[in-house]
Formats: C-alpha cells, structure tokens, sequence
C-alpha cells in the first residue's frame, strides 16, 4: 500500500545559505514568557500565468507564506504583522525599504519569490531581514516537486526558527495518533497519521481491530503499536515508505505497547508474566529479549534518554506510583518523583534536559516535567483527564491528549490533541477530524 506521497525528500536541492552582518533581533527562548517577535511575511511572488499540478505560481506563494505564518504563530513566540498595513510588497531580489517595515513594527521581514524551472520542479527562496538593522540574516533556496510546497514551507519555518532562535525547528514533523469514534463502550480506534499543524491527514488502519500507543522510530520513518486481534495483543511495526507492517510478536497481558531506542536497533516494553509486570528490551535484529526489571510490583511505560544511557519508568515498587530511573542495563534504580500524587508515563525529552510525565492529584491530572533527579518539578497543564504526553523533535513543545467529562445529558466525552511549550503560557487545540488520543511526535523530516 501506497502511503504519503509528500515524502519525495529526494527531490529537495539545497543551493544557497548566505548571511550578513550580526542581528540586532534574537528570541531568547529560555526565559519564561516571551514577548512574541513582530515579523512580517507578505505573500512570496510568483508568476500567476504558470500553471503547476500544484495550481499556479502565484497561488503557491501565496500559500506558502500563510503555512509559514501559521507555524510561527503557533509557537508562541512570534506574531505577524496584518497584512492589510503593509505599505508596499517587497521583491525578494531587491534590499527591502526598511523604514516602511519599521513603520508598521515589524522587526524581521521575510520575503519570497517562486519560480518554475524547465524540468517541472518549482524553486522556492526566501530572504530573512532584521529590520532593526536593514540587514540580511539568512538567505535560502529550495528545489522540489510543486506537490510538495507544504513540505517546503515548513523547512522555510524551520529555517527561520533555528536563525532567529538559534535552536532547530519543530515545523517539518508527524504526528501519529489512535483516531476515535463511535460510543463509549464501543470506541473504533484507528492508527492516523498528520503533519504537525494537521494537515495532510491519513488513516492507516480500518478499525476493524483496536490500535493503542503508537510510537516513532527516532531514526526511520516507521512505527511501533500495540494491536488487539481477536483480543489477543500483539506488537507491529510499520514502516511507512513501504506501507508494509510486521508483527514483532505476541505478547499476553502486554501492558505497553514498545518504545525504541535512540539508535532505532531496540524496543523496550512492559510486560506481564504471571500477573506481574516487568520491563524488557528486545533487540529488532534477531528478536531476542532480555528482562531489565524482576520486582513484584507494577514497573511500566519505560522510556530511554536521548543517548540510551538511561530508562525511566514508572512503578508502584515504592508504595505508591512513582517515577524511577535506572542504567539501560536495568541496574542502579532510584526513585526521582516525590510530589503528591500518582505519577506515569514518563518521556525523557530529545534533548536530555527534562522528563514529561503525567500526574494525577486531587481528582485532576497534569502534564508536567522534572529533570532527571527529580528536581525541578513544573505542572504546565492541568484538567479533567489528561495524558500521554509527547515531545516535539527539539524538546520545546510537548502534545498530548485531553477527555472531556460526560455531561448529565450523555454528551461530552470528546477527546481532543493539545499542544503546550515549556513555559506553560502557550496551549493550543490541534485540530483532528475524529477524536483524538495518545499521540507520538516524529523527528524531523530528511
């Protein structure tokens, strides 16, 4: 089976970087609440007459630069100028008149120009300015198929994250997820696939069997979930180039469906053996499995850190459920959580810093993060129900999912994807075309 065909990476061309003098603007995005940057992106030019498969040059620019907006905005630490107070358009050819641009406040521009080159491909370039300081900052040129002007667009916003920044973007990623409908006691759940800002949607399983906890493979573009057929739960891995899945094994009274390793060679899991739930690790090669965990109580949902050193988990072993951390050979296990409460599902973040977990406390749960000694503890978000948390490819933004109460009625009940970064101030809905639960971040595209 066919599966997402924007994925042709291999037509991209990486032509030109060029910058000038230093930037007056810089986001310090380790502080608390960020004052969002002003930035104007007026509609990247492009000829109306030339005709894609795509539509025409003109419509793709003009698209372009709406995605571009979009995934700024979205990070909480940008806002965009209105349009409508532009004083001119710029020509991305051209040194911009910045005082026209100071005079609506912007303090970044990016122009754009596409053209179509005589193979068919389109090319795209971008120019970003510091208005502040009538200066170019970053210049750039990219090749592809006009199908994939999304794709493009959101390498451009990465671009200009990581410029402005000075840390990699999180816009050219996937979001996998468990989609769900149907009644309460009867929920369909199907394994879906989006790009990060919910576009380019796909169902890729039919619901005829119940899908949970998907999870990307930190090195290829595949997934490991757990499937309950005929209520006997088993473990796949899909890969989606080829749209072919593979069954790792069947695994009775499974209680989490694998994670990789950070090399992409392993999974690790929870799994029960006579009632008891350990943690074992499987290596993909040979399928061999070795148990890291022997304790008689409940050790879960076990996560490595970025360079696989180190498991976190959770378990109930201390009395109540706690987070841990050991060696990845499953030696020297200390406890790291030691707030009120229930703690689970612990990610250790991509960039090592900080472990996400889910809490639940006085008949509310919270999504929260600590360090890896346990220190540090910060409640981002709380509600009715909420959990599964998952990190964004640069370890700024965690996505998770929340469910709404019934009402006395029998409505309510909707369970929907949320986004927060780590200052707690920037929570936004991602919108699914079904209900939505237990969604997994991909790393960055080639």
């Amino acid at each position: 089976m066919k599966m997402l065909k924007i994925l042709i990476v291999s037509l991209f061309g990486f032509i030109a970087a060029t910058s000038s003098s230093h930037a007056v603007i810089e986001i310090d995005i380790t502080r608390g609440n960020v004052q969002p940057l002003p930035i104007a992106i007026p509609t990247f030019t492009g000829d109306e007459n030339a005709m894609t498969a795509a539509g025409s040059l003109s419509e793709i620019g003009r698209q372009i630069a709406q995605v571009i907006t979009a995934d700024l905005e979205r990070s909480g630490l940008f806002v965009s100028i209105d349009p409508r107070a532009f004083i001119n358009s710029p020509n991305n050819s051209t040194v911009p008149q910045f005082a026209n641009w100071r005079a609506v406040g912007a303090q970044a521009l990016v122009t754009g120009l596409v053209n179509l080159e005589l193979d068919g491909q389109i090319s795209v370039e971008f120019r970003l300015w510091d208005v502040l300081a009538g200066s170019q900052m970053r210049g750039l040129k990219w090749t592809g198929s006009p199908t994939i002007w999304r794709k493009i667009a959101h390498k451009t916003s990465d671009a200009i994250y990581k410029r402005l920044t000075g840390e990699d973007g999180y816009f050219d990623s996937r979001i996998v997820y468990i989609s769900e409908s149907g009644p309460y006691l009867e929920r369909i759940k199907r394994l879906a696939i989006m790009d990060q800002d919910g576009h380019n949607h796909k169902f890729l399983t039919d619901g005829s069997y119940m899908i949970l906890n998907p999870r990307f493979s930190p090195v290829e573009q595949e997934i490991t979930y757990l499937s309950f057929y005929n209520d006997t739960p088993r473990v796949y891995l899909f890969n989606l180039e080829s749209g072919k899945f593979e069954m790792l094994g069947e695994f009775e009274g499974m209680t989490f469906a694998p994670r990789f390793s950070p090399d992409g060679k392993k999974v690790i899991m929870s799994k029960a053996e006579r009632g008891n739930s350990d943690i074992f690790v499987m290596e993909l090669a040979t399928r061999r499995i070795e148990r890291l965990t022997t304790h008689s109580a409940i050790d879960t949902s076990p996560s490595y850190s970025p360079f696989g050193r180190y498991i976190t988990f959770n378990s109930d072993r201390g009395g109540s459920q706690q987070l841990y951390v050991m060696n990845a050979d499953g030696s020297d296990i200390k406890r790291i959580s030691f707030g009120d409460g229930l703690y689970a599902t612990p990610v250790w973040s991509p960039r090592g810093d900080l472990i996400a977990f889910t809490k639940q406390a006085g008949g509310k749960f919270y999504i929260g993060v600590m360090r890896p000694d346990g220190t540090g503890e910060r409640i981002l978000t709380e509600s009715y129900f909420e959990e599964g948390p998952t990190w964004s490819p640069n370890g700024r933004v965690l996505m998770y999912y929340r469910k709404y109460p019934y009402d006395n009625n029998g409505g309510g009940g909707e369970t929907q994807l949320w986004s927060i970064d780590l200052t707690g101030y920037n929570e936004r809905q991602i919108l699914t075309p079904l209900d939505g639960s237990d969604p997994a971040w991909s790393p960055l595209m080639d």
